[in-house]
């Protein structure tokens, strides 16, 4: 189990969550962050310090947003581990999910 990025960080990417994180484990998409469930080590820091409140274990992602599970699961698909979120920096990996959604703010 790790902890997981939903809907409410689309396009907002806070990064407060990044900053609290004592492994560097959560990279950066296009349009929102991403938690590594390989370099996660369950200590829970960034869920509190989301302001959107984003953050989410996976056991209790929302059934709204259960959909950000696979899609946290499909951004590393391609990437891989790096071993690391700074190594790599931001990238335009967003799943075809999360890329097919409206932007924040248009009907």
């Amino acid at each position: 189990m790790t902890y997981v990025i939903a809907e409410p960080c689309v396009d907002v990417k806070d990064k407060a969550c990044i900053e609290e994180c004592p492994v560097d484990c959560i990279y950066e998409g296009a349009r929102m962050l991403y938690i590594h469930p390989d370099e996660c080590v369950d200590c829970g820091a960034c869920e509190p310090v989301c302001p959107v409140e984003a953050i989410f274990y996976e056991d209790d992602v929302p059934d709204e947003w259960s959909g950000y599970i696979q899609f946290n699961a499909d951004f590393f698909e391609e990437l891989g581990s790096p071993g690391g979120a700074s190594k790599v920096g931001q990238t335009d990996n967003d799943p075809q999910g999360v890329k097919d959604l409206e932007p924040k703010g248009e009907a």
